[in-house]
């Protein structure tokens, strides 16, 4: 682990509250480690995939995590808008916005929005997006939601559990690999508290489940793998019949792939 970001785990592992922690401080060449292994899992580290709208869904999904952006007339949202508040992030830390981006998505539906994948402006985007610096951003931008995540967890927790949530988080949060694996976890599925977020059953497959499950006899870090293949997999034999199936098959083995890269040594 780099000096600089052992202390950042320091500071961040020394508050102990409720209250929002202070602010982790990523070196840039660690944020553009971490985004680049995002993106891989998010698209392939395509340039392609930085632009998305999947199918039966009601935003567009950018960036290297795929950051949600609904269009003004949305009927949800169902998830937490984050596009926006990353527009916002990227100028306030000296980006160069192009001024399109503040404000509603201006595609209205999915299919507008792929009519449009290689006008000029869906390559502005891309390229912007695609930018060495812009991606140390982006990944500083999930790593201080993956902060903040720590006092929503804590809050909705049972009271008993608080204290063994918040050593397990600080464990895995003080591994090399740590900042990567809490951070991309957070981006890809959540911190597990909305209500929005779970099934019909209450199941639920976020954060807080995955430290919720986590079972000795492992290191932190691998424990915290084990604990996210488990949640998922509980997460597709809890749905619906008719669904599990397809994500069975499609979408479970990719999710297996990423939390296994929670073990590895972080790259580029």
């Amino acid at each position: 682990m780099l000096p600089s970001i052992r202390l950042a785990a320091a500071v961040f592992l020394a508050s102990r509250a409720f209250a929002q922690a202070p602010s982790i401080q990523i070196p840039a060449n660690e944020a553009l480690r971490i985004g680049h292994r995002i993106w891989q899992n998010e698209c392939s580290g395509s340039i392609q995939g930085l632009t998305s709208w999947n199918h039966k869904e009601e935003f567009a999904s950018l960036g290297i995590g795929h950051f949600i952006w609904y269009p003004e007339q949305a009927t949800g949202p169902s998830y937490e808008e984050s596009f926006p508040k990353l527009a916002d992030f990227l100028a306030r830390n000296g980006a160069n916005v192009p001024a399109w981006l503040k404000g509603h998505c201006p595609w209205p539906t999915r299919d507008a929005f792929w009519h449009d994948i290689g006008s000029p402006r869906m390559n502005e985007l891309r390229n912007f997006l695609a930018q060495e610096e812009n991606i140390s951003l982006q990944a500083r931008f999930m790593a201080e939601r993956m902060q903040e995540s720590l006092p929503k967890i804590l809050s909705a927790a049972p009271p008993e559990e608080r204290e063994t949530l918040r050593r397990r988080f600080e464990l895995v949060a003080a591994r090399p690999n740590g900042f990567y694996a809490l951070t991309d976890y957070v981006n890809f599925k959540g911190e597990g508290v909305a209500p929005s977020e779970q099934l019909d059953d209450g199941t639920r497959w976020g954060l807080l489940q995955v430290l919720q499950g986590m079972q000795p006899g492992e290191t932190p870090l691998a424990e915290f793998a084990s604990s996210a293949d488990r949640v998922l997999e509980n997460r597709v034999n809890h749905m619906p019949p008719e669904n599990q199936e397809e994500y069975r098959k499609r979408w479970l083995p990719v999710w297996r792939k990423r939390v296994a890269t929670y073990r590895m040594a972080l790259t580029k």
